[in-house]
Protein backbone atom coordinates (compact mmCIF):
# COMPACT_ATOMS: atom_id res chain seq x y z
CA UNK A 1 0.00 0.00 0.00
CA UNK A 2 1.53 3.08 1.27
CA UNK A 3 1.21 6.80 1.76
CA UNK A 4 1.23 9.50 -0.50
CA UNK A 5 0.41 12.56 1.87
CA UNK A 6 0.22 13.25 5.88
CA UNK A 7 -2.43 16.07 7.53
CA UNK A 8 -1.25 16.97 11.35
CA UNK A 9 -4.64 17.29 13.26
CA UNK A 10 -6.53 19.20 13.28
CA UNK A 11 -6.88 20.10 9.95
CA UNK A 12 -9.71 21.50 8.13
CA UNK A 13 -12.16 19.97 5.53
CA UNK A 14 -10.96 22.57 3.03
CA UNK A 15 -6.94 20.81 3.38
CA UNK A 16 -8.30 17.90 3.05
CA UNK A 17 -10.17 18.43 -0.02
CA UNK A 18 -7.64 20.34 -2.06
CA UNK A 19 -4.75 17.60 -0.88
CA UNK A 20 -7.17 14.59 -1.83
CA UNK A 21 -7.71 16.71 -5.40
CA UNK A 22 -4.21 17.04 -5.89
CA UNK A 23 -3.52 13.26 -5.40
CA UNK A 24 -6.57 12.20 -7.93
CA UNK A 25 -5.18 14.50 -10.45
CA UNK A 26 -1.69 13.23 -10.26
CA UNK A 27 -3.22 9.37 -10.46
CA UNK A 28 -5.60 10.12 -13.21
CA UNK A 29 -4.91 8.35 -16.60
CA UNK A 30 -4.18 11.39 -18.46
CA UNK A 31 -1.18 12.36 -16.34
CA UNK A 32 1.36 10.29 -18.08
CA UNK A 33 4.02 12.21 -20.11
CA UNK A 34 3.02 10.79 -23.33
CA UNK A 35 2.44 12.63 -26.81
CA UNK A 36 -1.14 11.79 -27.57
CA UNK A 37 -2.80 12.60 -30.92
CA UNK A 38 -6.59 13.01 -31.21
CA UNK A 39 -7.10 13.70 -35.43
CA UNK A 40 -6.37 17.54 -36.04
CA UNK A 41 -4.62 17.98 -32.85
CA UNK A 42 -1.55 16.88 -31.31
CA UNK A 43 -1.14 17.18 -27.48
CA UNK A 44 2.48 16.78 -26.08
CA UNK A 45 2.35 17.08 -22.34
CA UNK A 46 6.09 16.99 -21.37
CA UNK A 47 6.32 20.67 -23.54
CA UNK A 48 2.57 21.64 -22.29
CA UNK A 49 2.49 22.17 -26.49
CA UNK A 50 -0.56 21.45 -28.44
CA UNK A 51 -0.38 21.47 -32.24
CA UNK A 52 -3.33 21.74 -34.53
CA UNK A 53 -3.78 20.91 -38.09
CA UNK A 54 0.29 20.41 -37.11
CA UNK A 55 0.83 24.07 -36.47
CA UNK A 56 1.90 24.64 -32.51
CA UNK A 57 -0.55 27.00 -30.71
CA UNK A 58 0.49 29.71 -28.31
CA UNK A 59 -1.48 29.13 -25.59
CA UNK A 60 -1.70 30.76 -22.09
CA UNK A 61 -1.78 28.43 -19.06
CA UNK A 62 -5.00 28.54 -18.43
CA UNK A 63 -6.07 27.81 -22.29
CA UNK A 64 -3.94 24.93 -22.69
CA UNK A 65 -5.56 23.54 -19.15
CA UNK A 66 -8.67 23.79 -20.96
CA UNK A 67 -8.12 22.80 -24.53
CA UNK A 68 -6.53 19.26 -22.78
CA UNK A 69 -9.07 19.01 -20.62
CA UNK A 70 -11.68 18.99 -23.72
CA UNK A 71 -9.42 16.81 -25.55
CA UNK A 72 -8.94 13.97 -22.93
CA UNK A 73 -12.81 13.62 -23.57
CA UNK A 74 -14.03 14.96 -26.77
CA UNK A 75 -17.99 15.24 -27.37
CA UNK A 76 -18.17 15.26 -23.50
CA UNK A 77 -19.96 18.43 -22.36
CA UNK A 78 -18.34 20.25 -19.89
CA UNK A 79 -20.04 22.80 -17.64
CA UNK A 80 -18.46 26.27 -16.74
CA UNK A 81 -18.16 24.77 -12.74
CA UNK A 82 -16.47 21.56 -13.91
CA UNK A 83 -14.01 23.15 -15.88
CA UNK A 84 -13.35 25.72 -13.22
CA UNK A 85 -12.96 22.76 -10.83
CA UNK A 86 -10.41 20.93 -13.05
CA UNK A 87 -8.47 23.72 -13.93
CA UNK A 88 -8.50 26.63 -11.48
CA UNK A 89 -6.38 25.31 -8.41
CA UNK A 90 -8.97 27.72 -6.21
CA UNK A 91 -12.58 27.37 -7.81
CA UNK A 92 -13.69 30.38 -5.19
CA UNK A 93 -11.25 33.06 -6.72
CA UNK A 94 -12.50 32.79 -10.38
CA UNK A 95 -15.67 33.46 -12.05
CA UNK A 96 -17.06 31.30 -14.21
CA UNK A 97 -17.38 34.40 -17.09
CA UNK A 98 -13.23 33.98 -16.75
CA UNK A 99 -13.98 30.34 -18.79
CA UNK A 100 -15.82 31.97 -21.48
CA UNK A 101 -12.84 34.28 -21.85
CA UNK A 102 -10.87 31.53 -21.99
CA UNK A 103 -13.20 30.15 -24.94
CA UNK A 104 -13.72 33.20 -26.96
CA UNK A 105 -9.48 33.64 -27.15
CA UNK A 106 -8.73 29.50 -27.97
CA UNK A 107 -11.31 29.36 -30.83
CA UNK A 108 -9.75 33.22 -32.21
CA UNK A 109 -6.66 31.12 -32.05
CA UNK A 110 -8.24 27.72 -33.70
CA UNK A 111 -9.61 30.12 -36.11
CA UNK A 112 -6.06 31.51 -37.09
CA UNK A 113 -5.28 28.31 -38.15
CA UNK A 114 -8.39 26.87 -39.72
CA UNK A 115 -10.98 29.55 -40.96
CA UNK A 116 -14.00 26.60 -41.08
CA UNK A 117 -15.92 25.70 -38.10
CA UNK A 118 -14.60 25.82 -34.40
CA UNK A 119 -13.77 22.42 -32.91
CA UNK A 120 -15.23 23.95 -29.80
CA UNK A 121 -18.79 23.72 -29.36
CA UNK A 122 -21.07 25.79 -26.82
CA UNK A 123 -23.93 23.81 -25.60
CA UNK A 124 -26.18 26.51 -24.38
CA UNK A 125 -26.91 26.32 -20.73
CA UNK A 126 -24.80 23.48 -20.01
CA UNK A 127 -21.24 23.91 -20.92
CA UNK A 128 -18.42 23.03 -23.40
CA UNK A 129 -17.46 20.26 -26.25
CA UNK A 130 -14.79 19.60 -28.36
CA UNK A 131 -14.73 17.30 -31.85
CA UNK A 132 -11.51 16.43 -32.58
Amino acid sequence: IGADDYINKPFSPRELAVRVKVILKRMSPGSKSLDTTKSSFEINTQLAEISYFKKPLNLTRYEYLILQLLLKQPKRVFSRPQIMEQVWEMTGTSLERVVDTHIKSLRTKLREINTEDSPIKTHRGLGYSISS
